[in-house]
């Protein structure tokens, strides 16, 4: 209102204008005069002079995934898992730290509605238990439940906490009803809890029914921090087959470990990069697998597992071996099938910012499904990843985990006993084989920004 208080005068002599004009005793012309009166109110507020939008708080924010999985489903019958009225607790290991988090929970491969009847994140002490002090409930949107169509995603409110990097923390949500684990991540890896029925969120010690080695729909973890966020996007190879449970020893691990206790001329020590591990075993390239548990296809699931990245600023593409080894006879993927398809994910990268690093096949002799064909196939798309320059930047995971004596196969001492997997030593060797050079600008950038 205070702002029309200084056209009053202007608005006054207005209305005795347009009174002279229309008598009082002309009834017929008042409509008139009173559309003329509106117009010019109309006119005079339009001409005041208006003010910018105040920025909301959430424009400054930045997050940064710490944590991250790729889900896919539904299940087979035969391995649905179906929680009634009980407490998931999902143990996540992070990569960077924050003083405030929030999660991202998804029914993306989901036919009826999930609802979360209740989440709250701690420190994970030991086992099931959450440290004492740490616990924070988690709301969504200001409630403390939410409910997700199906095929969508929900980000949580953040909360304060304060969590250190290279940490393991404890989600935990509440399922009630009779809940079917149709979005899930099948190779967690990670031994998570299930307890009897009840909503036991807030519970320091859990109530443990039974374990799972499975992240029901829970996809993400982000931090509050300026430093930017490294997606792998893989196959079996980047989520970790055939390593040791319990003890995050995949190769972006490592990497993620690298970039917290390494010295390094730019990035120093407690690089604030996160590491978000996008791989499903059994992952393609440029076709979905039978298999609904490993995952749409990568160019597929591009968007949701790439660009909804918090902080996504770098990917790392190491998938296609399962496009090659499934090859049928009769219709055999070739190289420029998949030099093909990597340029559609660099194109669709780079429209958004986001550097992409290609990562060389490994050896598979040995493999069920390996063959000398299939062999001529991934040699000349390792040796275009080398020698072209649409990549940003090269990671040789080929040079390192072969034998020199017989370079189609695996160093034997990196060989899970598959021939296509490492074991926990050839992740490790993958791991600091990524050249931390890579991510030097971005991590300057991010040493140089405030500290919040």
């Amino acid at each position: 209102m205070k702002r029309f208080l200084p056209l009053l005068p202007l608005l006054e002599h207005a209305a005795s204008r347009l009174r002279d004009l229309f008598p009082a005793d002309t009834s017929r012309m008042q409509p008139r005069r009173r559309l003329l009166l509106g117009s010019a109110m109309l006119a005079a507020a339009l001409a005041l002079p208006t003010h910018p939008a105040s920025a909301q708080p959430w424009t400054t924010e930045h997050w940064t995934g710490t944590w991250g999985t790729a889900p896919a489903g539904p299940p087979p019958e035969a391995s649905l898992q179906t929680f009634t009225d009980q407490t998931v607790r999902l143990i996540v290991h992070t990569s960077i730290g924050g003083n405030r988090v929030r999660i991202r929970v998804s029914n993306e491969l989901g036919t009826t509605p999930l609802t979360i009847g209740a989440a709250r994140i701690g420190l994970r002490a030991s086992g099931s238990d959450v440290a004492a002090g740490t616990d924070r409930a988690l709301s969504f949107g200001g409630r403390s439940f939410v409910t997700l169509p199906p095929g969508a995603p929900a980000v949580s409110d953040p909360v304060e906490l304060n969590v250190p990097p290279l940490s393991d923390l404890a989600v935990s949500l509440y399922l009630p009803g009779t809940v079917p684990a149709t979005t899930v991540h099948q190779l967690a890896l990670q031994t998570n809890y299930v307890s009897l029925p009840g909503n036991f969120t807030a519970a320091p010690s859990f109530p443990v029914q039974r374990t799972i080695q499975i992240w029901p729909f829970l996809t993400e973890v982000d931090v509050d921090t300026s430093g930017p966020a490294i997606v792998a996007l893989g196959d079996s190879i980047t989520d970790g087959t055939r390593s040791t449970p319990d003890t995050n020893n995949r190769w972006p691990d490592w990497l993620a470990r690298r970039l917290q206790i390494e010295r390094d001329p730019v990035l120093g020590i407690n690089a604030r990069i996160g590491v978000v591990n996008r791989g499903i075993s059994g992952n393609r390239l440029l076709s979905d697998s039978p298999n609904t548990l490993a995952g749409r296809s990568a160019q597929e699931r591009f968007d949701r597992d790439v660009l909804a990245t918090s902080g996504v600023r770098y990917l790392v593409v190491l998938i296609g071996i399962n496009d090659i080894g499934n090859s049928s006879p009769t219709n055999p993927v070739t190289a420029e099938d998949l030099i093909a398809g990597y340029r559609q994910l660099i194109h669709r990268a780079h429209a958004k910012g986001i550097s992409v690093i290609g990562a060389t096949l490994t050896p598979f002799e040995g493999a069920g499904y390996y063959s000398p064909e299939k062999e001529v196939v991934r040699q000349a798309v390792n040796n275009w990843i080398r020698n072209n320059d649409e990549f940003d930047g090269v990671i040789d995971f080929d040079r390192v985990t072969r034998d020199p004596a017989r370079p189609t196969r695996f160093l034997p001492a990196y060989d899970s006993g598959d021939h296509l997997h490492p074991n926990d030593l050839g992740y490790q060797a993958m791991g600091n084989a990524v050249p931390l050079s890579l991510f030097r600008s971005a991590a300057a950038r991010a040493a140089a920004a405030p500290a919040k």
